[in-house]
């Protein structure tokens, strides 16, 4: 029987293989390839949760919500295709896999898989990259890039570069790509649940924009903003926030 983290890493590299060899059999992409992907992995990453741990909790973007979870203290968050957009466009590699576990609504487990650049991160995660030299550089949303982060980068005369993923931009983040990834306006649980559980785990600071935690298996799943970044970075970053939010 795998522990939690193997489960995890397990279910997330399979979900990769089965979304890779889908988008192979069909390289003119599209939106039909796209719903074909949700649906595929998520019914791959239930059925190996659910064979491997029959008693926890699910809480996955392509189900049904199941107000069980809420009583549940280990509950499983799953993104079985995590920039549909980008899964959709040939040629781009900015998409992945979420499978996390949250135990009394912290990460507890998680995997991150970018099946398109060939890379699986998963807790325990690996030692954190060194920093990117230069000019500081945040990843924002590729389809929604806030607002906020425009005048957090003027005040800190920052580089934003968007990217797909909110997987593929805190895994960015961690292997010293870029210095942070900052989101405001609109994510859920399944978004950042993986993401912010290998990102903790490498070392990295994540949290919400006002520098609470992120608190998982909620009734209301929207997860409306967050910040990964470096931890030398993290009291600049929120204070910058704190100050164009306000």
């Amino acid at each position: 029987m795998p522990d939690d983290h193997q489960l995890a890493a397990h279910a997330a590299a399979a979900a990769a293989r089965l979304l890779l060899d889908l988008r192979r059999r069909h390289p003119e992409g599209g939106k039909a390839l796209g719903a074909r992907g949700d649906a595929e992995s998520n019914a791959l990453i239930l059925e190996l949760l659910r064979a491997a741990r029959p008693d926890d909790g699910i809480l996955s973007e392509e189900s049904a919500p199941d107000p069980a979870r809420l009583g549940e203290r280990r509950v499983w968050i799953v993104d079985p295709l995590d920039g549909t957009r980008e899964y959709c466009e040939p040629g781009r590699d900015d998409w992945a896999v979420h499978v996390a576990l949250a135990v009394d609504g912290a990460p507890a487990a998680a995997a991150v898989a970018l099946p398109a650049r060939g890379e699986l991160f998963s807790t325990p995660s690996p030692p954190l990259a060194a920093a990117p030299e230069g000019r500081l550089k945040i990843l924002v949303s590729r389809s929604r890039p806030p607002a906020l982060a425009e005048r957090v980068a003027a005040r800190l005369n920052a580089e934003l570069a968007p990217m797909g993923s909110a997987g593929a931009k805190a895994m960015a983040v961690l292997r010293g790509e870029a210095h942070a990834y900052l989101h405001a306006g609109g994510m859920n649980e399944w978004d950042t649940c993986a993401p912010v559980g290998a990102a903790l785990a490498a070392g990295l600071h994540a949290s919400r924009i006002d520098g609470s935690p992120c608190v998982f298996n909620q009734a209301d799943v929207k997860m409306p903003d967050l910040l990964i970044c470096r931890p030398e970075l993290a009291a600049t970053l929120l204070a910058a926030i704190a100050a164009e939010a306000g």
